[in-house]
C-alpha cells in the first residue's frame, strides 16, 4: 500500500487506531453495551465506535456537578446525526426526525453546518428505536461522525435550480459510494441477521479495517454561492458551468477548520485547486484521494490527522502526482470560476421550471417552538401537505424547495399562520451569524456559543445601528471551542471560545470564503469584545471604500494581516 517515495508519518499507532483494530468492522461490543440495564452511560471504547454509528455519549453539563453531588452518574444522553446528503429530505423524512425528536430526544431539533439533523437528549433505552425508526423513512445515521467520510455538502440554489438536480445527484452518489461496506450497522441498530452465502470475512474495500487516520469531508460548491465553504473541505469539488450545462468540477484539496489552542502545528486550512474533472470521473476521483489520506495519514497523532496536513507534510505537488498514479490519468487544467458570497438569499425565489423556494431563517439551526414563535409547529403543519423537499443549507437554514405555482398559497398561508420568518426583519450581521451547539451538551466546549451568540449580537447590533451598519452584510461566527464547527476560520468576525465567558477573537476573512481570518484579540470577555468592535465598526463606517467588505476593510487598514494559508495563521 506504501509507495518508497512516500511516508507516512512515524510514531505508535492512537489508541483509537487500537479499537478500530479489534472492533471487528466497527461491531466492538456495542451490542452488550447497549443491552446494560445499570448504567446510561457506555464504555470508552464503546463510545469510540458509536461515532462511526452516527453518535457521541454526552452529559447535561449544566447539571454535572449537582448530580456529583449527589453521587449520581452523569447525566448521559446520546446526539444522534442523520446524514442528508446534499441536505436533501422529503415532508415524510422532515415529519420522522421531528417525532423522533419530540418522542426520544429533548424536543428540538438541530440543523448542522454540514447540512445534516442533529438530535439530543436520546437516553440509551431509546437509541434502537430511533435509528429504527429513521431507516424507516430511507434515512440513516451510519458514517454521519467517524474516521470516514461524512455528510456530502451540496449546494441548495434555489437561483441555479435548472443545475441543482444534477449536482446533487452526485452529491448523494459520492454519499453512497464512499460509505463504509460494514454490515455491523445493520446488525446492531435494524436487527439484521446474517444472510446466506455472506462471505465469513468481511472487508473494507476502500477503507480497510483500520478506516481512515481521521473524520474526512467532501462539499460540492456552484459559482457565485460559496454557500458549503468549498475551501474548507478536505475535498472540495467546484462546479463549472459552460454553455448553460455542468461540464465538470474543479478540485481542491487538503481544507479543514480544527485546531488546538497553544499548540502552532496545529492550524485551520484552505483547500486548493489542482484541477478539473468531468462529472462521470468524480466518484474515482474522490475514492482515490481519501486512500491517499488513508495510506499516509498520522495515525500516531490525532490532533495532526487530518488530511489538510498530510497535503501540506506530503506537499501539493506530490499528492497531486501520487492522485494521477492512482487513477491512471491526469486532471486537465482547472477552469475559471467566480465567488462573490457565501451567505443564504431569504425570502421567495422562482426557479427555472416555475417551482418556487422559500429560504427560511432559522436562528443557529436550532428548531423549536418559543414563545410567540411556534417554528417547530409550522414546518410540521408545512411538512403535512407540502409536495416539494427541504434542503438544508450550510448556514444552518432551511429552504422549503420545490413548491409548485399551485400550492405556493397554501404554504404562504401557513407561513403566515404560524409567523415563520425570512429573517428579513433582522439586521444583516443576525442574518450572517452561525454558531456551533456548544454547551450543554458537547464535551469538548470551553464557552459557551449558541446560547450565548444571540445574545452577543443583541449588544453588537447596537452598535451597527448607531455606526449607520445595520444593513451591512458582515459575517459572524462563533464557537464554543477550536474544533471549528461552525466554521469561524472563514468569517469576518469570529470567535472561538477559549473559557467560560473568553474568546479568542479573530478578523478579516473574505465574504466568499476564498480568505482565512487572523487573531486580533486573545481571551478577552464580552467587555473587550464590544469596545474592539466599536472602535472598528465606526472606522468601516467612516473609512470604507464604496462596495468594500468588512473583512476585506480590516486588512487594507492594517487592522490584522491577510492569511491565505493557514501554515501562516498563527504568525
Amino acid at each position: 500500500m506504501e509507495d518508497k517515495a512516500l511516508k507516512a508519518p512515524e510514531g505508535p499507532p492512537s489508541d483509537v487506531e487500537r479499537i478500530k483494530q479489534e472492533s471487528n468492522y466497527l461491531r466492538g461490543t456495542l451490542a452488550e453495551t447497549l443491552a446494560n440495564p445499570l448504567t446510561a452511560g457506555i464504555p470508552d471504547d464503546d463510545n469510540r465506535l458509536m461515532k462511526f454509528h452516527g453518535s457521541y455519549l454526552q452529559d447535561d453539563r449544566d447539571v454535572r456537578n449537582e448530580r456529583e453531588r449527589q453521587k449520581l452518574e452523569p447525566a448521559y444522553q446520546f446526539m444522534v446525526r442523520v446524514r442528508a446528503p446534499g441536505g436533501v429530505a422529503t415532508p415524510e423524512q422532515w415529519l420522522a426526525t421531528d417525532e423522533i425528536a419530540r418522542k426520544y430526544g429533548n424536543g428540538t431539533l438541530k440543523l448542522t453546518t454540514r447540512q445534516a439533523f442533529q438530535m439530543h437528549g436520546i437516553l440509551k433505552w431509546n437509541m434502537k428505536k430511533s435509528i429504527q425508526e429513521i431507516n424507516a423513512v430511507l434515512m440513516d445515521t451510519l458514517a454521519a461522525c467517524g474516521d470516514v467520510n461524512r455528510n456530502v455538502m451540496c449546494n441548495p440554489n434555489p437561483h441555479q435550480s435548472e443545475v441543482h438536480a444534477e449536482v446533487y445527484e452526485w452529491s448523494r452518489q459520492l454519499s453512497e459510494y464512499l460509505s463504509p461496506r460494514t454490515r455491523a450497522y445493520h446488525e446492531i441498530w435494524l436487527d439484521e441477521e446474517k444472510v446466506a452465502g455472506t462471505p465469513e470475512e468481511e472487508t473494507e474495500p476502500m477503507y480497510g479495517e483500520l478506516y481512515l487516520p481521521r473524520k474526512f469531508k467532501i462539499g460540492i460548491a456552484v459559482p457565485p454561492s460559496n454557500d458549503v465553504d468549498v475551501f474548507s473541505q478536505d475535498l472540495g469539488f467546484i462546479a463549472v458551468m459552460e454553455n448553460g450545462k455542468l461540464a465538470g468540477f474543479n478540485v481542491a484539496i487538503g481544507g479543514g477548520m480544527g485546531m488546538t489552542h497553544g499548540d502552532k502545528n496545529t492550524y485551520p486550512q484552505l483547500a486548493r485547486v489542482i484541477g478539473f474533472c468531468r462529472p462521470d470521473q468524480i466518484l474515482d476521483v474522490a475514492e482515490k484521494v481519501i486512500t491517499i489520506q488513508r495510506d499516509y495519514g498520522n495515525r500516531s497523532v490525532r490532533k495532526y490527522a487530518r488530511f489538510k496536513y498530510t497535503v501540506d507534510q506530503l506537499g501539493l505537488d506530490t499528492v497531486k502526482q501520487e492522485l494521477h498514479k492512482r487513477l491512471g490519468w491526469e486532471l486537465e487544467e482547472a477552469r475559471t470560476f467566480r465567488f462573490d458570497h457565501s451567505g443564504d438569499r431569504y425570502g421567495w425565489v422562482e426557479g427555472h421550471n416555475g417551482n418556487w423556494h422559500f429560504t427560511l431563517f432559522i436562528q443557529n439551526g436550532r428548531v423549536t417552538d418559543l414563545e410567540g414563535y411556534p417554528l417547530m409547529t409550522g414546518l410540521r403543519e408545512i411538512a403535512k401537505v407540502h409536495t416539494g423537499d427541504f434542503r438544508l443549507t450550510p448556514n444552518q437554514n432551511l429552504v422549503i424547495a420545490n413548491v409548485t405555482g399551485e400550492q405556493k398559497e397554501q404554504i404562504v398561508e401557513l407561513i403566515q399562520k404560524y409567523g415563520l420568518t425570512d429573517g428579513k426583519h433582522y439586521s444583516a450581521l443576525r442574518r450572517n451569524s452561525m454558531a456551533c451547539v456548544s454547551l450543554p451538551t458537547c464535551g469538548l466546549a470551553m464557552a459557551e456559543a449558541e446560547r450565548y451568540l444571540p445574545n452577543l449580537l443583541e449588544k453588537i447590533e447596537e452598535i451597527t445601528e448607531e455606526s449607520g451598519l445595520h444593513e451591512e452584510e458582515i459575517t459572524i461566527r462563533m464557537t464554543g471551542c477550536p474544533n471549528g464547527c461552525a466554521r469561524p476560520a472563514l468569517a469576518e468576525i469570529a470567535f472561538i471560545g477559549k473559557a467560560p465567558g473568553k474568546y479568542n477573537m479573530y478578523l478579516g476573512a473574505s465574504c466568499s470564503g476564498n480568505r482565512l481570518s487572523k487573531l486580533y484579540k486573545e481571551n478577552i470577555g464580552e467587555k473587550e469584545i464590544l469596545e474592539a468592535l466599536r472602535s472598528i465598526l465606526f472606522q468601516y463606517a467612516k473609512e470604507r471604500q464604496e462596495g468594500e467588505r468588512f473583512g476585506d476593510f480590516v486588512i487594507r487598514a492594517g487592522i490584522v494581516k491577510e492569511v491565505y494559508s493557514g501554515t501562516d495563521f498563527h504568525d
